[in-house]
């Protein structure tokens, strides 16, 4: 059984996006592999976050992921800074680790352009710490995105850097964990793109919102002025309502909605009404298990608690063993 490491930002609610694309994989995942799902808090304090802000957070995004069926029985989630070792690593990678190299990061490059008024140290060993959280339980797989990638790649350079210096084999060389088709792209409600929280609030779908809330996003959502001619080609904003539809409605709703848009005779407001119903009753389930579990904090003190003692296990073993192969020892 292969061990899978992935980060779960903790910056706030998750959308239908995430829901539908890498949370549904990853309770596919925790099924067939041994999976650390941490909640990257550590990795937020770039952006220097309100304490209250950073507490809710971290909550807040717990409690999604496990409504949205992440088991604490089939894995281990956990919060980063609950395990001191990642630090430790962070520190210990961070000296093998080449100023020239973190400034070429193409993340770090973005990042100083987006807040050129913060530009602090953990910009730019970001990477330092993203392989801390992978090579700390000796990860042989890691689920990314296109804008992970070259950290990944940063992390197998810091591994075999490692490997190299002190004449070992210790740390495995992880490799992206591609979903390909299986990772589901779930447009915004703007008109193009993909959701995102990034992209205002008005794009996305939280999993948390009101279904008042969330029939108001729909029903403003971008629109043209109608078709104008039988069976014509759908404009993006008109084919991004439709790809929604598909996700959450009968096949029956599609097939209406297409022969109304194909003989001109659709009305938007019906449509976007019609997607509206469907939205709430789909997400229906997983908003009231996020209702439930927020109220429950017995249990979510014994979630975190079961996950940091089996992240510590992974972690201590790690950097134990990294101490030794580098000459750390007691006297």
């Amino acid at each position: 059984m292969e061990t899978v490491v992935s980060g779960i930002r903790s910056t706030g609610n998750l959308h239908l996006g995430n829901y539908l694309g890498a949370i549904k994989n990853f309770v596919k995942m925790q099924n067939e592999n041994n999976c650390y799902f941490f909640i990257a808090d550590y990795h937020s304090l770039t952006t220097h976050p309100h304490p209250a802000d950073l507490h809710s957070n971290v909550k807040q995004v717990l409690v999604e992921y496990l409504a949205c069926g992440i088991d604490p029985e089939k894995c281990t989630i956990y919060v980063q800074s609950d395990v001191p070792q990642v630090a430790e690593l962070y520190l210990l990678l961070n000296m093998n680790a080449y100023v020239g190299e973190l400034q070429r990061c193409t993340s770090f490059k973005d990042k100083i352009r987006k807040q050129p008024d913060n530009v602090n140290a953990g910009l730019l060993t970001y990477p330092s710490l993203m392989a801390a959280d992978i090579l700390l339980h000796k990860a042989h797989k890691v689920p990314v995105g296109k804008d992970q990638e070259q950290h990944l790649e940063m992390t197998r350079t810091f591994g075999n850097r490692f490997n190299r210096i002190y004449e070992t084999e210790y740390f495995p060389e992880p490799q992206a964990f591609n979903f390909g088709t299986a990772l589901v792209k779930i447009p915004g409600l703007d008109g193009s793109g993909k959701m995102g929280k990034s992209e205002g609030e008005g794009n996305a779908i939280f999993l948390a919102d009101d279904p008042k809330v969330m029939t108001k996003k729909i029903m403003r959502a971008k629109t043209d002025s109608g078709p104008e001619k039988p069976n014509q080609e759908k404009p993006e904003e008109i084919v991004n309502l439709f790809t929604l539809l598909k996700t959450v409605s009968t096949d029956d709703t599609v097939q209406h909605f297409e022969d109304v848009y194909n003989d001109c005779s659709i009305r938007y407001g019906d449509l976007k009404k019609q997607l509206a119903e469907d939205m709430v009753k789909f997400l229906a389930p997983v908003k009231e298990k996020i209702d439930e579990l927020s109220s429950d904090d017995k249990y979510i003190q014994k979630v975190l608690q079961e996950g940091k003692e089996k992240a510590l296990e992974s972690a201590i073993k790690t950097v134990k063993e990294v101490r030794e192969i580098i000459g750390i020892k007691p006297f």
